[in-house]
């Protein structure tokens, strides 16, 4: 079963900050961790991570490091401690959220 598109929309920055909490990580190691540890239900496109990457980065929540790897630069992502602050706030919205939800399905 797939995710619709507007479901994702609302916790991609918790999922990115999530997954950058465990690891710094280029991009593309990124979209393949949130792939493999999500069974394949997050499967986010480059045009869909790099934004979210660049305002997180804007606004101080995840820093960009050059390195170089198999003879190419490469920009690795890692959480600040902003991000971490960023990261609880929209856990504890998730989990309000996730409570309610079930509440009115009958489920909590």
């Amino acid at each position: 079963m797939k995710v619709s598109k507007e479901l994702l929309k609302g916790s991609t920055t918790m999922l990115v900050l999530s997954m950058l909490e465990k690891e710094p990580m280029y991009g593309y190691k990124l979209i393949k961790k949130l792939e493999a540890a999500s069974s394949g239900v997050f499967a986010l496109k480059e045009g869909t991570l790099y934004p979210i990457l660049h305002a997180l980065e804007s606004d101080g929540a995840v820093e960009a490091v050059w390195s170089e790897a198999e003879g190419r630069a490469r920009k690795t992502y890692q959480i600040t401690d902003k991000g971490r602050k960023l990261l609880q706030e929209k856990t504890g919205e998730w989990q309000l959220f996730q409570r309610s939800l079930n509440q009115v399905l009958g489920e909590a």
